[in-house]
Parts: structure tokens; C-alpha cells; sequence
């Protein structure tokens, strides 16, 4: 995997980053040559070994804090690990998140809480404490993972998207208050992404899902780690507050 992009000496954290999107984000970025921190909530082992890989695919340096991001404090001793470590983190990915599809009248509190705990609480939880490390030198790119459905909504999704919706909500307020502080915030919004989350569709939706695409395939990881490689780069340095679709032409 090559890059046109240089990341040598840029610290990153992606969130959700073992499999799927955030996976294929965190090797984008090591190929670039970014130190990324992997981080999940699966822990330590299997972070170690995507850790190996991307020293045995990119002979990248990488690290890895395996912590909940619903979880407050310890999302503040993971960032206090990260400041005496390297005193500074250039990208922040907040790519962790959960889907539970549930129709109305069907939909617990339970599911609620813990989709808003991860997929929006979470954002704002390192948002929070990237900023104040960012800010130290002055600069930084965070890029927030919400999703075609959180943009457009979808049948069947009210938790997901509304909860999506918020994270385009965060990231176009954290823009404008962290803006003066030269660290930018974007957002990135896959659409129909070939991850493990598809393998549990049916072949009828599948199908459909397939039908809607006007490009005529499903996305990858890849397509989506591209999209974050340019925020996290020099080359989005005077873009901030945009919500980037990947989807291919999707239509929901």
C-alpha cells in the first residue's frame, strides 16, 4: 500500500480500530507513516497482534490502549498514558461505535443508552480530551465516523441514526470552538461498507442494499481510510466542519 501523503512524526489515535473501518484506517495511516495507537474494548492480545502486522506489513512503530471510549475515566487515563508517552497526538479517529437496529415500539432503553454511550458520548469523550492535547501545540485533525443513515436516515434505524445525526451535530460545533486553536474537525459518512456488520444481512437485503449503489459495488475499508487520510493530512489543513460521504452514489 502506497502513500502520496507523509505522516512521518504524526502520533494517531483511531478508535474501534481491531477490524472492519478502523482497521483499515489504521493500517492507511501506518502506510503513510504515522505512529498510530490502536485501540478496541476486544483487548490487549488481539490489539498486539494487529499491532505486528502493521510492523510486518509497513515496518511502522505502533502502540495500543485497549479502553472502553464510553467510559470517562478511563478514556482520561488512556489520554494521560498518551501525553507522557509521546506529550502530544496529532489525529484523533473516532471511529468506535455499535449498530442495533431495532423498529419502533420494539426499541428498549437498554439499546438507547448503550448506543448513545459509545457512538456519542464516546466522540465526546476524547474529543474533550484530544483537544486539550492538541492545543498544547497548537494544531490537530480529528475526524468523527458517523454514517450515511445518521445523514439521510433509514427504516428500521431511529437509535443508530438519531445517534449518528449527533455526531454531524458534535463535529460541526466542535469545529467552530476549536477552529481558533488551529485543530480541525471533520466528519467522514460511509455508506454500504463491506465489513463484518454486511455478513449478518440476509440475501434479500443484501440485496437491496446492492441495488442502490450507482457506482455498482460495495465499498471497502480502504475507500473510507482514503477519505480519512486526507483530513488527517496537510492536504485538508484549511477545510473544517465538512461531513465527507463515501458511498458510491448510494440511495437510502
Amino acid at each position: 500500500m502506497e502513500s502520496f501523503v507523509n505522516l512521518n512524526g504524526k502520533i494517531a489515535l483511531v478508535t474501534g480500530s481491531a477490524r472492519g473501518i478502523g482497521w483499515g484506517i489504521a493500517r492507511r495511516l501506518s502506510s503513510a507513516g504515522a505512529v498510530v495507537i490502536l485501540n478496541d474494548i476486544t483487548g490487549e492480545e488481539l490489539l498486539r497482534e494487529k499491532s505486528e502486522l502493521l510492523k510486518s506489513e509497513f515496518n511502522a512503530e505502533s502502540d495500543l490502549l485497549a479502553f472502553d471510549v464510553s467510559d470517562t475515566r478511563a478514556v482520561k487515563e488512556a489520554y494521560s498514558t498518551i501525553f507522557k508517552k509521546y506529550r502530544k497526538l496529532d489525529i484523533l479517529v473516532n471511529n468506535a461505535g455499535i449498530l442495533d437496529d431495532s423498529l419502533l415500539g420494539m426499541i428498549s432503553d437498554e439499546t438507547i443508552l448503550k448506543t448513545y454511550r459509545v457512538n456519542v458520548f464516546g466522540v465526546i469523550n476524547n474529543l474533550q480530551y484530544a483537544s486539550r492535547l492538541m492545543a498544547r501545540s497548537n494544531s490537530g485533525s480529528i475526524i468523527n465516523m458517523t454514517s450515511i443513515i445518521g445523514r439521510f436516515g433509514n427504516s428500521g434505524q431511529v437509535v443508530y441514526g438519531g445517534s449518528k445525526a449527533a455526531v454531524i451535530g458534535v463535529t460541526l460545533s466542535a469545529a467552530k470552538e476549536l477552529a481558533p486553536k488551529n485543530i480541525r474537525v471533520n466528519a467522514v459518512a460511509p455508506g454500504f461498507i463491506e465489513t463484518d456488520m454486511v455478513k449478518h444481512l440476509n440475501e434479500k437485503i443484501y440485496a437491496e442494499r446492492m441495488n442502490s449503489l450507482k457506482m455498482g459495488r460495495i465499498g471497502t475499508p480502504e475507500d473510507v481510510a482514503n477519505a480519512v487520510l486526507f483530513f488527517a493530512s496537510g492536504l485538508s489543513s484549511y477545510v473544517t466542519g465538512q461531513i465527507l460521504g463515501v458511498d458510491g452514489g448510494m440511495l437510502i
